[in-house]
């Protein structure tokens, strides 16, 4: 096979009677109009979804790391001509523009309500339910370590566990629907491209789930990619995620009166000291081996980076408020991207930031402080923290009303029962009930979410003839 005809590989063989648009044209298509890609703008990027018109959701931060991944492609396919397709030595080591924008799109696809918070709860739920059903596996039976251990694996197999990016690939693989077909059936290369945790949950809880890690792994066997490495495209779209995180939530956070730009808050000593610590808490390759005294030395330089920018637009912008926190954030994406540059990684290829031909730490560093910035003013906030208690108590009560097949059939939607009864009947099942449970919280949004709690457990119930 050819690169393209690889790149272009689908699961699932398909007429090509489309003529008129290429393979990933088709790809753009039905991840745009897939019911997953709707429901982002009801689901929470840092404040909860409906708090107000302003501030970015799941759908609208897609579309901006999107629309900057498929630039800096651009950019890097012509400052690189060895990663095109026409000089590409594997199928792995191409950019494509189109490519990058539909992962970018995509990249967030399985994040659950209610935010990151909504993904540690589920997973935490799982965890508990692998507990509970090992100790219940031993009960009555002599235990010594290495029998739990056993047993304890053997219900991790079977339950598997919860993690939003392995989700993404649940629902494009499994849960989307397509004529007769389970998924969206996408490229080969478009699925790669947002698999950024290239191995099985079973051997790390960021890998992807069993099913969909079956047909994946496959995939980068024949494309020969070295273990732990990922392709290019799914590179970048990781990074152009980081650089929309570090510029555009902070631009949220001033908006709504959580960051001020001014000397006094970006030197105060507490949100300072808030920095270091998440950062401190992060297994990120750039921080190993840096001390406090350090890391502290680079907070204050960026916070006085950042105060600078501010400051420098301040009165090109007219003292406009408004005006100056937009081009703040443009001036950040626009250094980060313009950084951009590719090196070698071993018998591999690496996007990152580049300085002197070789990957410029220095940069990395700054984003991560602006992230963990933008974590501690904003996600550490007060009113965040109670919307994200009160998401807990939802989720976990939203579990309680599910877990047990016997009561919950029938408060269910009935296409889902349809489709567990259906998925039962496969001689290797992709669920177990417990998974379709969990499967189908993490789909909704946050006010859906709201609204089943409401009708199961609180006094506003709306019209009886909603339709789920």
């Amino acid at each position: 096979m050819s690169l393209t005809e690889k790149r272009e590989h689908r699961q699932h063989a398909e007429d090509k009677h489309e003529a008129s648009r290429s393979s990933f044209e088709r790809d753009y298509s039905r991840l745009i109009h897939s019911p997953t890609f709707r429901r982002l703008q009801g689901k929470s990027q840092v404040f909860g979804a409906g708090t107000g018109d302003y501030y970015r959701t799941r759908l609208t931060h897609s579309l901006e790391v999107a629309q900057i991944a498929r630039q800096a492609a651009k950019n890097l396919v012509f400052q690189y001509p060895e990663i095109t397709l026409a000089r590409a030595d594997s199928p792995g080591l191409v950019l494509d523009p189109e490519v990058v924008e539909c992962a970018s799109i995509a990249h967030d696809f399985g994040h659950p309500p209610f935010g990151h918070k909504g993904e540690e709860v589920l997973a935490d739920i799982l965890e508990k339910l692998i507990e509970e059903r090992t100790r219940k596996a031993l009960r009555g039976k002599k235990e010594n370590a290495e029998k739990k251990r056993e047993k304890q694996n053997e219900m991790r197999y079977r339950y598997e566990h919860f993690e939003g990016n392995a989700h993404n690939f649940r629902l494009m693989m499994f849960l989307e629907k397509r004529e007769n077909l389970d998924g969206l059936n996408l490229s080969d290369a478009v699925l790669l491209g947002i698999n950024k945790y290239p191995f099985s949950g079973l051997e790390n809880k960021k890998g992807m789930y069993r099913n969909e890690w079956n047909y994946i792994s496959g995939i980068r066997k024949e494309w020969q990619i070295p273990e732990r490495k990922t392709t290019l495209e799914a590179q970048l779209m990781d990074l152009c995620d980081d650089i929309a995180y570090s510029a555009h939530d902070l631009e949220d956070g001033i908006k709504a009166g959580k960051i001020e730009v001014h000397e006094h808050f970006m030197h105060d000593e507490g949100t300072h000291r808030l920095i270091l610590e998440k950062i401190q808490t992060l297994e990120d390759r750039v921080w190993q081996g840096v001390d406090r005294e350090a890391i502290s030395m680079k907070v204050s330089a960026v916070l006085d980076d950042y105060l600078q920018a501010w400051n420098s637009k301040w009165p090109v912008c007219d003292r406009d408020f408004s005006r100056t926190r937009r081009e703040v954030k443009a001036y950040w994406v626009n250094h980060f991207v313009s950084n951009l540059g590719v090196i070698d990684d071993g018998n591999w290829k690496k996007i990152t930031f580049v300085k002197d031909g070789a990957e410029n730490d220095d940069m990395l560093r700054t984003v991560s402080v602006l992230k963990s910035f933008a974590w501690v003013t904003m996600i550490r906030d007060l009113r965040v923290q109670r919307l994200q208690k009160r998401s807990e108590w939802i989720i976990r009560r939203l579990w309680d009303a599910f877990v047990d097949p016997k009561t919950a059939t029938s408060i269910i939607p009935s296409d889902w029962i349809h489709r567990f009864e259906r998925d039962q009947r496969q001689e290797t099942p992709v669920w177990t009930w417990e998974r379709m449970v969990i499967d189908y919280i993490a789909g909704m949004t946050d006010m859906f979410a709201e609204k089943i709690y409401n009708e199961l457990y609180g006094l506003k119930v709306g019209s009886i003839y909603d339709i789920d």
